[in-house]
């Protein structure tokens, strides 16, 4: 056995100090000297004798004995939870104004609720933020009505979701979590291998300080091993779980191969994970692989990334079905749009068909008429109809469901034409689509005739002592109230409710220019933080953002989001929001 031949005294003392402590935990239950138990004793507590037992006890096998070492183990887990919870994030609660018990008075059918309706946005980066540090603030975890592993899963759905990789990496890393997330793990050292980024999906195990308990995770790590050269420490990790009754054929062939104990691999390319995928082409040399549509997004990015899709020109236009799946690869972003769009310009058509085409296109295959349509607007220069031809085109996309492969070509058409000559039939269309303009961080232009434009407003960058900003705001409101003309909006009272809420003193004799709408605040939202629900109350404020920004809600929709961070004083949260929607911005 190769186990036996690598054995060195590194791993035969990782080994004895496992032994020990197997033993340890066993010596915990008190066994007792069987041999020394009175046999007549037995026979009358148990009605069996005592060679009745030993035969028993021989009958028990190998496997028996593992697994009831294996439930020995798991009850000893358990006991051991709890008394001790992993409490996991990168936040300290206090860094945001929040409590380690920010989950634990609410109910967890609630929060299930509230969950899913914020998974079906596509969250603003204001939403998102709030929902990362939501969910990565360290705090124990919610238990009415919800289970450790169902709140886990809610936290990893996100994070893949939100594709930060870097925050996944970096949360899974410092707290040392890889068995606790193995989905989360999972998903990102797939995708770091679909970019053909070998190295870095390989650095993530040699972070790893745990035993791995996943097996595709442990399997990933053993290849990682042979690709740093241990692959002694590679093999041994191999043979002892085949003690534990590993098995996968496919894959001991390739390592195998890469260990250097063969000389040649079969030739199946198995489609089952991305790393049996890169098995099959790291070891063999004539690789040659051709996806399909249900090919998965993952093996499509790994064969862009690693220039093994098959070139475009080669196509023949006749090829319907191959040039079904490379609109498909399009969509995915695995092919450009422009070697797609300029395949579409090889279909030959007639000058009547070009001149007919909003008609002509409806009689074709649905690759005909994006050629057909695509060949139309190259040709036009009206911008009613190349708007008209654009939307036709788009909509083929969409219905045959690949839309974002006709995404940035569409977005340079819409640049070419000018905004006044849109049709008003049209408007929502051209608006929907442009290209957007790069966000430019504008300046803040202070306006000190209103309130919540006044150099005030720095208060929330920490600018102005708390005496500094009392004294400032009492003869701004000294200069309202005189001027009979001005009225407070409803973001100076926004502004003025956040002071009030940070403990800034103003004079009683301002009570009067204006007053709280308290049913403006919804009864459900007020019941949850009352009942200091904090982490359902930020869900609550996410949901109610989705999938815009918080300078473009309307002020009534601000006030109920800024009282409610408020009432919950978590300060730094909304201070950042405050700084979006009250100044002036040009």
């Amino acid at each position: 056995m190769k186990i036996l031949r690598l054995l060195n005294k590194k791993y035969l003392s990782i080994i004895i100090i496992s032994l020990f402590l197997s033993f340890h935990v066993i010596a915990e239950d008190q066994p007792v000297d069987i041999w020394n138990i009175d046999k007549k004793k037995i026979e009358n507590e148990s009605g069996t004798s005592s060679d009745n037992i030993i035969e028993k006890s021989k009958e028990k096998n190998v496997y028996d004995m593992q697994a009831d070492k294996k439930k020995d183990s798991i009850k000893l887990d358990q006991e051991l939870a709890s008394k001790e919870i992993k409490i996991v994030g990168l936040y300290d609660p206090e860094e945001y104004g929040l409590s380690i018990n920010m989950w634990s008075n609410s109910d967890g059918l609630k929060l299930k609720n509230l969950f899913k309706n914020i998974d079906k946005f596509d969250l603003s980066n204001d939403a998102s933020e709030i929902l990362n540090i939501s969910f990565l603030t360290n705090a124990h975890y919610p238990y009415q009505n919800i289970t450790k592993e169902e709140f886990l899963k809610f936290k990893s759905d996100w994070l893949i979701k939100s594709s930060n990789d870097d925050l996944i990496e970096e949360y899974l890393i410092k707290n040392q979590i890889v068995n606790l997330h193995p989905k989360l793990t999972r998903y990102l050292v797939d995708k770091y291998l679909s970019q053909s980024d070998i190295k870095k999906s390989c650095e993530i195990f040699s972070n790893i300080k745990e035993p791995i308990e996943d097996e595709y995770l442990s399997k990933f790590n053993i290849y990682c091993l042979i690709n740093y050269g241990k692959n002694e420490e590679a093999q041994l990790i191999l043979d002892l779980k085949k003690e534990l009754g590993f098995q996968d054929d496919y894959y001991e062939n390739k390592i195998n191969y890469l260990f250097g104990y063969i000389e040649e691999v079969d030739k199946i390319i198995s489609e089952k994970s991305i790393l049996d995928f890169h098995l099959a082409h790291r070891t063999n040399p004539e690789f040659i692989f051709e996806p399909k549509k249900e090919t998965s997004r993952l093996i499509w990015k790994y064969l862009s990334t690693s220039n093994l899709l098959f070139n475009i020109k080669d196509v023949e236009i006749t090829d319907i079905e191959k040039i079904s799946t490379i609109e498909k690869a399009t969509h995915d972003k695995n092919y450009s749009e422009d070697e797609l769009f300029e395949f579409y310009k090889r279909f030959q058509f007639s000058i009547n068909q070009l001149l007919n085409t909003k008609q002509s296109y409806k009689s074709m295959s649905s690759i005909e008429a994006k050629a057909l349509v695509y060949q139309r607007v190259l040709l036009t220069e009206e911008p009613k109809l190349k708007l008209e031809l654009m939307k036709i085109l788009k909509d083929i996309f969409e219905l045959d469901g690949v839309g974002e492969a006709f995404d940035e070509k569409l977005k340079k058409f819409l640049e070419q034409i000018n905004p006044d000559d849109v049709p008003s039939n049209f408007t929502t269309f051209y608006d929907k689509y442009k290209k957007n303009e790069k966000t430019v961080d504008k300046k803040i232009k202070y306006n000190n005739k209103i309130l919540h434009q006044s150099r005030l407003i720095n208060y929330f960058n920490g600018d102005y002592a708390q005496s500094k900003i009392e004294e400032e705001l009492n003869k701004f409101l000294k200069k309202i109230k005189k001027n009979k003309k001005y009225f407070l909006s409803k973001k100076d009272i926004i502004f003025l409710e956040a002071l009030r809420s940070d403990g800034v003193k103003i004079s009683k004799k301002y009570d009067g220019l204006y007053e709280i709408n308290k049913s403006e605040m919804p009864a459900d939202i007020q019941l949850i933080i009352d009942n200091k629900e904090i982490g359902a109350a930020l869900l609550r404020v996410i949901e109610v953002i989705g999938s815009e920004n918080i300078e473009d809600l309307d002020d009534d929709t601000v006030y109920f989001i800024i009282n409610t961070l408020n009432q919950l004083n978590v300060d730094l949260i909304r201070n950042k929001l405050l700084l979006k929607v009250l100044p002036l911005k040009v």
